[in-house]
């Protein structure tokens, strides 16, 4: 079944049904002493030809026990299912091959990006049975203390990362993580596993497209069951096999049957081999059945009965523990010494995990794992030489001094290297650094944040520059889905930053220039910050890239040069989370960020008999409410000004906020001064009559009435 590729690949041996010999627990007993047990499959013997070329009998063994023990444990679990012990469970029985195979293919060291139905993976990473069970329950004791689902969860000792229901995005993680071994020069691949359904995900294509131009060591895994859910194949794609789509990528594809876990286990070891050898990914298209629902509440009803007797035949466990008997290699008693140990690790695993203890909430942990710890203290500036700087000059400052501090950290995005990208921002870095730490993307940007995930689990820092804040939106579940969260999940920081040019004024249109910071401070895990200074936006940009949290850090584009400062010319750092007080007053509080400081400023002036306090937010996620409290206290009167929409704009969280903390210091209703709830026109004129700077009179008339 397996499509030569190069010399890398073996020939499939013809399988000699006539040689077949089979021993008993004394030893050889010639052609035909089959163990009554295995009679069934022993007649079906041909519909699966197994080459054992190059393998030892203590390899096929330990294969056939691996191989063995998630389909224990998936029988285990479908009896408790029935029992209503557990709550769900997705079943991977009849593909368990295809996970085994190809996790005892790899080094041990390798990192895996697993899907629902990889039982095998987990298993024969040799993870501990009563911590899964555990995890499954939901108990504090397992892998995510009760934060993730069955399988929606990884481990940095086992190296696997867990996976998140989207199932595309786990492709590019695996990108990143091949980058991480191609700058280190190490010889080793990372392995990702789609469903064919999942191959219908944008997510797929942008992660082989990726991995194909920037020549990375991946597998590529799809595991053909024939339904994505309820969906056939043949409503996913046309092609004739999902393998050939490599071609479109330029990179090989092979398929394999994924039932065979000998064919499965020597394929992905020339893989690998080649991946390394070639530095270029490969696609592998597993041929299998999902014998069971896609959960067991789903049923099989869409399924077509004849379907489960041909496949049924082709059953991964049963067919290779017949070959072993039949070569001699296994006998019944030592399938039964074998299954009697899997048995009794997973009722030791299951008695353990039905043992512990109920989960108990404790809000104050829960809150306290949402961001990774910052081990990093601030780095004030001494003040001991500064030089005058437009803001976009202190951004490039501020990037060229941490690439110099931080070897580990590797700048993405579109145009940036020697172009020096849309705004000029990294003009020059290629020459300084080379273009493996800058480099241009491909328009992949689902899938080069995903990547920056995987350089994270393997130690880099990474710099995505969004090439205009409004592209963010193709990006957007790995931000609020995998970078957000995955502390949170299980532990493993995302040392991220995403350069967001954003903001208006500058006549861009609807689709570059949108102010879309409150879609993410919306978004626990997130840290979101906004300068409105060249020294802020030097000293915030150089502790973003120190942060082990994701942090999106917005740069209004109408700033970049239209503004200058005095900067320290020496690498500084400014703390996350605290606002800065501009000037000081005692009639009205102006609350802003971004743009919205330079109005306020602007404003402020051009009214001299009112004293206005105003302060700069800098980070809206975390908010320094102490901050906030205090210039309320100082003025009684508020005014939250931000160049955003009104609806649904930060104004509104704060307003609240104050409301619920701060109403005794009031002597006025809240007022917020916001953009139109319209998209970004084109016209200037059109623009400046969306952009709230327009609306701050009669806002603060209203609050002069009071």
């Amino acid at each position: 079944m397996a499509r030569k590729l190069d010399s890398l690949w073996v020939d499939k041996v013809e399988h000699d049904a006539e040689s077949l010999r089979c021993r008993d627990e004394d030893g050889y007993t010639g052609d035909g002493a089959i163990p009554q047990l295995n009679l069934y499959f022993c007649r079906q013997i041909s519909f699966m030809q197994f080459d054992r070329s190059g393998l030892s009998d203590d390899q096929l063994v330990q294969l056939y026990t691996e191989i063995l023990r998630p389909r224990m444990i998936e029988e285990k679990m479908l009896i408790l299912l029935r029992q209503g012990k557990i709550s769900k469970w997705f079943s991977g029985i009849g593909q368990e091959a295809i996970a085994v195979g190809a996790t005892m293919a790899l080094d041990a060291d390798e990192y895996i990006m697993p899907l629902h139905r990889n039982l095998g993976v987990f298993t024969a990473r040799k993870m501990p049975f009563d911590k899964l069970f555990k995890q499954w329950q939901g108990s504090k004791d397992g892998f995510s203390k009760g934060r993730e689902r069955s399988f929606h969860f990884g481990a940095n000792e086992y190296h696997i990362c867990g996976m998140i229901s989207h199932l595309g995005p786990q492709l590019a993680i695996a990108d990143g993580v091949a980058l991480a071994h191609k700058l280190r020069a190490e010889e080793k691949v990372a392995v990702a596993f789609s469903g064919d359904g999942g191959t219908s995900e944008g997510d797929f294509h942008e992660a082989l497209n990726v991995a194909a131009v920037w020549g990375l060591p991946v597998i590529f895994i799809i595991e053909n069951n024939g339904y994505g859910l309820s969906t056939p194949v043949n409503e996913q794609f046309v092609c004739s096999q999902l393998a050939d789509r490599a071609v479109g990528y330029g990179m090989k594809g092979i398929t394999i049957d994924g039932n065979n876990i000998l064919e499965v286990y020597k394929t992905i070891s020339d893989a690998r081999k080649y991946c390394i050898a070639q530095q270029k990914p490969i696609l592998i298209e597993c041929m299998t059945f999902r014998m069971r629902g896609h959960e067991e509440a789903s049923g099989v009803k869409y399924v077509p009965k004849e379907l489960f007797e041909e496949w049924g035949k082709k059953d991964p466990v049963s067919n290779f523990e017949q070959y072993l008997v039949q070569q001699g290699i296994l006998s019944q008693v030592t399938i039964d010494v074998i299954r009697h140990q899997i048995q009794k690790e997973i009722e030791d695993g299951i008695a353990a995990g039905f043992a512990a203890a109920p989960v108990v909430p404790d809000t104050a942990e829960e809150l306290a794992d949402v961001y990774a710890p910052l081990s990093v203290r601030v780095t004030p500036a001494t003040g001991a030489a500064a030089t005058e700087k437009k803001f976009i000059q202190a951004i490039s400052d501020g990037l060229r001094q941490s690439m110099e501090r931080h070897e580990n950290l590797v700048l993405m995005g579109q145009d940036i290297a020697e172009y020096g990208g849309a705004f000029k921002v990294t003009e020059g870095f290629v020459q300084q650094f080379g273009k493996q730490r800058v480099r241009n993307t491909p328009l992949c940007e689902s899938a080069i944040v995903g990547a920056a995930l995987g350089l994270s689990i393997k130690g880099f820092k990474s710099m995505m520059e969004m090439q205009f804040a409004d592209f963010v939106t193709v990006g957007f579940n790995q931000i609020i889905n995998n970078l957000a969260k995955i502390y949170y999940r299980w532990g493993q920081n995302a040392d991220v930053v995403v350069r967001m040019p954003t903001g208006g004024g500058v006549g861009a249109g609807p689709f570059h220039s949108q102010s879309n910071e409150a879609w993410f401070v919306h978004t626990p895990g997130l840290k979101v910050v906004y300068p409105s200074t060249p020294e802020d936006a030097k000293g915030l940009l150089i502790a973003a890239l120190e942060d082990p949290n994701p942090v999106i850090f917005f740069e209004h584009k109408a700033l970049y040069r239209s503004i200058s400062g005095r900067v320290p010319d020496e690498y500084y750092s400014i703390e996350i989370g605290k606002a800065r007080l501009v000037q000081q007053g005692e009639d009205i509080s102006i609350i802003t960020y971004g743009s919205g400081v330079h109005w306020a400023l602007d404003y402020a002036a051009e009214h001299a008999g009112i004293s206005f306090d105003i302060l700069d937010l800098r980070s809206l996620l975390p908010l320094d409410y102490e901050a906030i409290a205090a210039s309320v206290q100082r003025t009684g009167k508020v005014l939250l000004l931000h160049e955003d929409t009104l609806t649904g704009g930060i104004g509104g969280e704060i307003a609240a906020w104050i409301s619920e903390n701060c109403f005794e210091h009031l002597d006025a209703p809240i007022v917020r001064c916001a953009s139109l709830d319209t998209p970004v026109p084109f016209a200037i004129p059109l623009e400046q009559n969306f952009l709230a700077k327009g609306r701050m009179h009669e806002a603060v008339q209203k609050l002069q009435q009071y």
